[in-house]
């Protein structure tokens, strides 16, 4: 089903990885700007492959077992990716679903990231039949934080007292949407 999934919105399509991939999404990742608020940083190419394949071989894993997906967002007028998003097993707090984006710095301010996320959620709780999905922010994240609340989260708290293994979640908003709630806003 993962391997099969295929979103268009107006101006984006979200579809799997693909091996073909590797080099675009490669130079996505490569502006320092975008991981300002990511908890990992810029990877050589040698180890931004090995995780780049272990992107396309997560869609081997079921539903039902704990999975992380991740999907290239693909402006469809010039097939260019320019960005990812995903759902995933939150770490820190299982069997919580988290949903995460990002998108290229010379398509901020542009509304591709709540385009992408609005039809993303939509997917998630009709195809994959999510019933709540969560989502952190950092709270100097303005940008993010305006996203989540316009697609309908609801701030629930301040993530605090992980463990050393999730500290760099410390301090951040933990958001979440059911479906009911996805549906009556749209």
């Amino acid at each position: 089903m993962i391997k099969d999934l295929l979103i268009e919105s107006n101006r984006l399509i979200i579809r799997p990885y693909n091996i073909d991939d590797l080099e675009q999404s490669f130079q996505l990742m490569q502006s320092k700007e975008l991981y300002e608020f990511l908890e990992f940083d810029l990877l050589p190419f040698e180890e931004y492959q090995g995780l780049f394949h272990w992107l396309v071989n997560s869609y081997e894993i079921n539903l039902t077992e704990e999975f992380k997906y991740s999907f290239p967002i693909i402006l469809k007028e010039t097939n260019q990716m320019i960005g990812w998003c995903g759902i995933g097993i939150l770490d820190f707090n299982k069997p919580e679903k988290e949903v995460y984006y990002l998108i290229g710095k010379d398509y901020w301010n542009q509304g591709f990231a709540s385009e992408a996320m609005k039809s993303f959620i939509e997917y998630c709780f009709n195809a994959l039949m999510q019933h709540r999905i969560v989502a952190k922010v950092n709270e100097e994240n303005i940008a993010s934080k305006r996203i989540i609340e316009n697609l309908g989260f609801h701030f629930e708290y301040v993530i605090k007292d992980l463990p050393e293994e999730f500290s760099h979640c410390n301090g951040e908003l933990f958001y979440s949407l059911t479906r009911e709630d996805f549906v009556s806003n749209t």
